[in-house]
């Protein structure tokens, strides 16, 4: 592995804090599935973002000296032939010192290390209420170091929130983090066409999803990003749809958000496409509706506007849209002065994409939407949901599109990173067709 990657990291977290402080970046925690059996462990992403580290039962300490001298100190748990035998290999203090690059210590020391690194520090800079044993733990140290200063103990007298510091570094994806990203939507694509191709009337949606997870994992992304929604006809309509226990229907649509997770990063692709191939004439109206809404914002994704200019430009497309096709009647400008289309655009347009699909980074800067500048990526994701009973012609009842992409701001506009997964009606239908 690369450690000078990891090394800037850290150094960019320490450069934002305060002479005489201390950070603290715990791993998380194993969390029981049931009885004795655990969920399948995931690294906490700041953890992961400064060192790469993958085990549990571990701690990142960054000190800054009075003077900007820093130390960079991982613990991690002891080297034990038994637990390994049992629940797999562990790096231990000596060769997680050599691979990662950073100082280490065993956990076992936690006590006494942690002491020793809060003790006369003037900042905590910490992520305080994300792990709860964790917090108790530090709040243990504090009351001792404050309960004996004969002993020449001093506790820290400012406590700093580590997460908008790490979060404004995490929107900026270095170009390690690109090329994993990169990597990530183009194995969530290939799961998304696959998905098309095996799709038919009869077929459940836990079968499609299944399809999905191989293919990630036969690709090297054996986790997914979040749980797979796969929503046949009106199952679309529930944003966050996950039972996916239905059996697709001939003539419906199939709304399917999934996303692999490679090395930590996430792909986030949503595709909506018709259960039997082919598009009916309201089915592919509504969906240009909403493709000519993605198109629009993904446009408007360049340095120097902001979400603001996308969302404008996907609302003016959808109220368009919808007033074309008679489910909102009206005057265009009023109707877009009056956001009319949220009444089937429920969602927001967009988020940050990274380590988290939801990822860390500020929507706003000093008061105002903020710019997009390069490196940054998130998901462009406009949507319609008909509902039964809505006030419009019942054609268009039960219908749910929504179409996702993941772009990469860069110095003249954008990359698509998704762009492998079809979207134009012509091309879905003609990807369905040749299985």
């Amino acid at each position: 592995m690369n450690t000078a990657i990891y090394q800037q990291r850290r150094d960019a977290l320490l450069a934002q804090m305060p002479a005489n402080s201390v950070a603290l970046i715990p791993s998380a925690q194993e969390l029981t599935r049931s009885r004795d059996t655990e969920f399948p462990f995931r690294q906490d992403s700041d953890l992961n973002y400064l060192t790469g580290f993958p085990e549990p039962e571990s701690l990142l300490i960054l000190s800054k000296a009075e003077h900007g001298e820093s130390r960079h100190l991982l613990l991690c748990r002891a080297k034990d032939v038994l637990a390994e035998v049992w629940q797999g290999r562990r790096f231990g203090p000596e060769a997680a010192k050599s691979q990662f690059g950073l100082d280490t210590a065993c956990i076992d020391q936690l006590d006494t290390v942690l002491l020793d690194a809060l003790n006369k520090k003037q900042t905590l800079v910490y992520a305080e209420g994300t792990y709860a044993a964790f917090d108790a733990k530090v709040a243990e140290t504090l009351k001792t170091l404050r309960l004996y200063p004969k002993r020449g103990y001093q506790a820290p007298t400012v406590q700093q929130d580590l997460r908008p510091l790490i979060a404004e570094l995490r929107l900026f994806k270095d170009a390690a983090e690109q090329e994993l990203m990169r990597k990530a939507g183009y194995i969530s694509a290939l799961g998304h066409r696959r998905a098309m191709q095996a799709a038919k009337a009869g077929v459940f949606e836990y079968q499609l999803e299944a399809h999905i997870v191989h293919e990630f994992a036969m690709h090297g992304a054996r986790k997914v990003g979040y749980n797979t929604i796969v929503g046949g006809g009106e199952n679309g309509c529930i944003l966050h749809y996950t039972d996916n226990n239905d059996a697709l229907r001939d003539g419906d649509l199939v709304l399917i958000d999934a996303g692999a997770e490679y090395q930590g990063y996430t792909g986030d692709i949503t595709r909506t496409f018709p259960v039997n191939g082919k598009f009916s004439a309201a089915q592919a109206a509504l969906y240009q509706v909403v493709l000519n809404a993605q198109y629009a914002a993904c446009a408007a994704v360049k340095p120097g506007n902001s979400m603001n200019d996308a969302v404008a430009a996907a609302q003016r497309e959808l109220t368009k849209g919808l007033l074309a096709l008679g489910i909102l009647q009206g005057e265009l400008e009023q109707l877009i002065q009056d956001n009319a289309c949220k009444q089937y655009f429920i969602h927001g347009l967009g988020h940050w994409l990274g380590l988290d699909v939801h990822d860390v980074g500020a929507y706003q800067k000093d008061g105002s939407a903020r710019p997009f500048e390069p490196g940054m990526v998130l998901t462009i994701e406009p949507g319609l949901y008909i509902p039964t009973g809505s006030a419009c012609d019942a054609k268009w009842w039960g219908l749910a599109v929504r179409i996702e992409d993941n772009l990469l701001v860069t110095r003249d506009g954008h990359d698509n990173l998704t762009e492998a997964v079809p979207k134009e009606v012509a091309q879905i239908e003609a990807l369905m067709a040749a299985q």
